[in-house]
């Protein structure tokens, strides 16, 4: 839904609906979006922030299946805007872990997958020209993985070749659809220092700019447009607030750099401050062997990363005066959760630069952990927990 007229895209991601089958999604569609629509937007358009699995978006490809969601967006007065293409398989309810950001972006399987959820994402936009769209995808790759120097090369190569796609899309409809590579702990890219350092070296360098060129025909200078156009990021505010960014710093940053932000997730993660003996028992309960909680601390001497909940838990060195964030998305209305803060703050300090000028043109709730949420914070049935985290966010960027 519009915040405004003219303004920003507001919706939620639909990954919150356990679904890997294309008909599993559609059920939930069906299920939930409307529901949802008539709690926050029942007088006008709702935007849909779609997850697709590579299964799903296969199946979703069949003229058939592609004819009857239209058919449905319009007889429910819906709109896709922005597709979450991040998950390539399983995403609920077995173990995920690092095994989410797989393929990555040095498996052509991932340009494949990433192609195809742009041609769809075609298919699904409104009509109005001015309403462009926006992918999310994994940062690269998990950070562990990475071989060397190569491996990032590699991983550039692949998304410049995905852009040479989304301009030649660009050419034949007019439409206008970005890659919003998302930063996130322990990733290829987690820090708005690291995504930016990426993007001078290997995306809007000299390499880069002519791998585009040679592949659609642009000259320099408008290939080098169309980098800036066609790929991006995902600002998550979980991850960025979980890396201990300052709001205004890292939307400052971005700008300065010429990276778009097509896509900015409003989502919170878990703050202890000061971490003491007892946030192992505390934590406990989140440690669900589905997700990674990455956990960053902020301790005397800076920063200090673990790739999840165990790791953090065994460190035996602990410094006295420490603080965790930790990589869990939790309801973003909620300031604290009896014991337990949030990383609201972040989201609201983000929000209100918004409010000054906009962020980016796609706002989109993602609390994917609602299923594995301890059974107390899950006070209320999903719809009402989406549709009040839209309206708390619709309250706080408008």
């Amino acid at each position: 839904m519009r915040l405004g007229a003219g303004a920003s895209h507001l919706t939620y991601c639909t990954n919150i609906h356990p679904g890997e089958t294309w008909a599993e999604v559609r059920a939930n569609l069906g299920r939930y979006v409307p529901a949802v629509k008539k709690q926050v937007a029942p007088d006008r358009d709702f935007g849909v922030g779609l997850r697709l699995s590579a299964a799903a978006a296969a199946a979703l490809a069949e003229p058939e299946a592609l004819a009857e969601l239209k058919d449905f967006l319009r007889r429910e007065h819906l709109y896709v805007f922005t597709i979450n293409a991040f998950p390539y398989g399983v995403f609920h309810h077995k173990r995920v872990k690092e095994e989410v950001y797989l393929p990555d972006w040095r498996d052509p399987e991932r340009l494949r997958y990433s192609n195809q959820a742009a041609d769809l994402l075609f298919e699904l936009l409104p009509p109005h020209a001015a309403v462009e769209g926006s992918v999310s995808t994994v940062p690269g790759a998990f950070k562990a993985a990475l071989g060397g120097a190569d491996d990032v090369v590699r991983i550039a190569a692949a998304m410049i070749d995905h852009v040479a796609h989304l301009v030649r899309l660009h050419r034949t409809t007019g439409r206008t659809i970005a890659l919003a590579l998302e930063p996130e702990p322990c990733c290829m890219l987690e820090t708005v220092a690291e995504t930016v350092a990426f993007f001078q070296t290997y995306v809007f360098s000299h390499a880069g700019i002519a791998r585009l060129a040679a592949a659609t025909g642009l000259g320099r200078a408008e290939a080098e447009q169309a980098l800036h156009r066609h790929l991006g990021v995902c600002l998550d505010l979980c991850h960025a607030a979980v890396e201990f960014e300052d709001a205004a710093d890292c939307v400052r940053a971005l700008r300065a750099a010429g990276i778009r932000i097509a896509k900015a997730q409003i989502s919170a993660g878990l703050r202890f401050a000061p971490v003491t003996d007892g946030t192992r028992a505390l934590l406990m309960p989140f440690d669900d062997g589905v997700y990674l909680h990455q956990v960053v601390e902020r301790n005397g001497h800076g920063l200090r990363r673990f790739t999840d909940l165990d790791e953090a838990f065994a460190a035996s060195d602990a410094h006295a005066e420490r603080e965790w964030r930790v990589h869990c998305h939790v309801p973003i209305f909620l300031d604290g959760l009896g014991a337990y803060g949030t990383t609201q703050g972040f989201i609201r300090d983000v929000l209100a630069a918004h409010r000054r000028e906009p962020v980016s043109d796609h706002l989109e709730v993602e609390t994917y952990t609602w299923d594995v949420l301890p059974e107390r914070f899950r006070n209320s049935d999903v719809v009402t927990a989406v549709s009040r985290e839209l309206a708390w966010a619709a309250r706080q960027a408008a």
